[in-house]
């Protein structure tokens, strides 16, 4: 048994051929789609990306307990139980975040594991010519964005300047890592491959023979879209989808060479293949750029979805049935035979692949401190809180922020009780702020119905479904041993 999974960072499902983009070049995504099922109902859990990596890991929600960190010493990881169950696992990524404090135990779970330098912001190459100036950015109208992004930009003029080629770039190289590992072990068993991509996130700095496929090139304007609403125009706007379709345009032509050695050493017959995601990305819809700062509107949270399990057989259809990240992991384990360790919720999707069984009624999403969503494939309900002064906590006994250790927080920390699932450890509970919710909450409460309105232009007044979605998020947040907090925030009682 072999498993490869190919993970691109902020994949929009709508710039997708195979999901109904009939402008975006990617052939690749549908010769994909000819060799596996797609999903056409996949969600995320938690968000944005390491919070998603740790649902990859443990296969349960992250977000209702705390924001981004690390893995936790409680934590059940995929890859470090096949590691124990004799499987090596193998990671390729240039996800910088691995390797900053809000990251850092996550790689280290693998039995090997590579890294490529450069993305982002990464703090990678120290040039400190004072020509070397950030030229490529349609800044944050919030100051406190921006001085928090300026560095970043800087760093990333600097990476770009050792990165001038499309064989010389991130995502390149990452891919010539994972395919040296399949030729190097493609007549090997038991092993999972995890190749991650930090594209298509912003910036989306590629090179000329993508932009080209969309008449652009490298001096179009601007590459790296802000975490704000839209104060551009609608051409600038245009231009930026351009850009990052010229990325998926990329990340479409290395997924093909993936394909090209399942091809050549048959490895369909005996290794498992995932392409996923661990969120979306707006795109000027809804009036707002990236992601984090908005309501979790479907370009976020519906995620795409391939797989391709030999077992069943089943290539070329479509799956309707309502799937999340947090499936992955034990569908992961189930294939290599190892046992689902009790605290994952989320399920193997083998019956799904094969029949499109139905393993859940909703699916809950959010981001940490913010509305409370779910949907059950044809409803979404984004909640505002009842109560938005009740005090958030972050529960954790890895008390690190997204790149750096917390400090003054700790001031006023207590020793919590263990949670269901935190393996009879108490926990640091931290005094914590939503820096998005004052945002999202001004939209109100909202309930969509995507049959009929898939681009969530018009909310729906319907009482007796937003009760049933109320309901649900309150059974799951129950089933998922919520903090009492979040119960009292919501309005909710925890014992239902």
């Amino acid at each position: 048994m072999k498993a490869i999974m190919v993970m691109f960072d902020s994949l929009n499902r709508k710039y997708l051929p195979p999901y109904g983009n009939s402008w975006v070049k990617a052939p690749n995504f549908e010769r994909l789609a000819k060799h596996t099922v797609t999903f056409d109902n996949c969600y995320c859990g938690s968000m944005p990306c390491m919070p998603a990596r740790r649902e990859l890991h443990t296969g349960r929600y992250n977000f209702m307990h705390r924001g981004w960190g690390p893995l936790e010493p409680f934590d059940d990881s995929m890859p470090e139980m096949l590691k124990k169950g004799g499987i090596h696992t193998h990671l390729v990524s240039d996800h910088s975040h691995y390797w900053e404090d809000g990251g850092a135990t996550y790689h280290t779970r693998y039995s090997t594991w590579e890294s490529v330098r450069g993305q982002e912001g990464d703090c990678w190459k120290g040039n400190l010519d004072e020509d070397i100036k950030p030229s490529t950015v349609l800044y944050d109208q919030n100051p406190l964005l921006r001085s928090f992004k300026m560095p970043m930009y800087r760093q990333d003029a600097v990476n770009r300047t050792y990165r001038k080629t499309a064989d010389a770039g991130c995502q390149t190289e990452v891919f010539d890592k994972g395919l040296e590992f399949i030729e190097t072990n493609c007549n090997k068993d038991n092993w999972f491959l995890q190749i991650e991509s930090f594209d298509p996130h912003e910036p989306f700095f590629t090179y000329e023979q993508y932009l080209s496929i969309y008449n652009m090139s490298e001096n179009s304007g601007p590459d790296w879209p802000p975490y704000d609403q839209v104060h551009e125009t609608a051409e600038m706007v245009e231009m930026m989808r351009k850009r990052y379709a010229a990325m998926i345009s990329m990340c479409d032509e290395n997924l093909g060479r993936v394909l090209d050695l399942m091809d050549r050493y048959d490895l369909w017959k005996d290794t498992m293949l995932i392409v996923n995601t661990d969120h979306g990305y707006l795109l000027g819809e809804h009036g707002w750029w990236a992601k984090n700062m908005m309501p979790c509107w479907d370009e976020i949270v519906h995620l795409p979805l391939f797989i391709w399990n030999p077992e069943c057989g089943c290539k070329g259809g479509h799956r309707k049935q309502l799937v999340q990240t947090i499936d992955l992991a034990p569908t992961l384990l189930a294939w290599f035979g190892q046992p689902v360790p009790a605290d994952m919720q989320g399920k193997d999707l083998k019956d799904v692949v094969m029949n499109d069984g139905k393993i859940r009624e909703y699916a809950l999403f959010g981001y940490f401190g913010n509305q409370m969503n779910v949907t059950d494939g044809k409803y979404v309900y984004m909640m505002n809180a009842v109560n938005s002064g009740e005090q958030l906590y972050e529960y954790t006994l890895m008390p690190c922020l997204i790149n750096r250790r917390m400090g003054q927080e700790l001031e006023y920390a207590v020793l919590s009780k263990p949670f269901s699932f935190s393996k009879n450890m108490p926990l640091l509970k931290i005094p914590s702020a939503s820096f998005s919710y004052d945002i999202t909450s001004k939209y109100g409460s909202m309930l969509y119905d995507l049959e009929i309105d898939p681009e969530q232009n018009e909310p729906v007044s319907d009482r007796k479904t937003e009760g049933k979605m109320k309901d649900a998020i309150q059974l799951l947040m129950k089933t998922n041993d919520a903090p009492e907090e979040l119960f009292v925030r919501f309005g909710f009682e925890k014992n239902i």
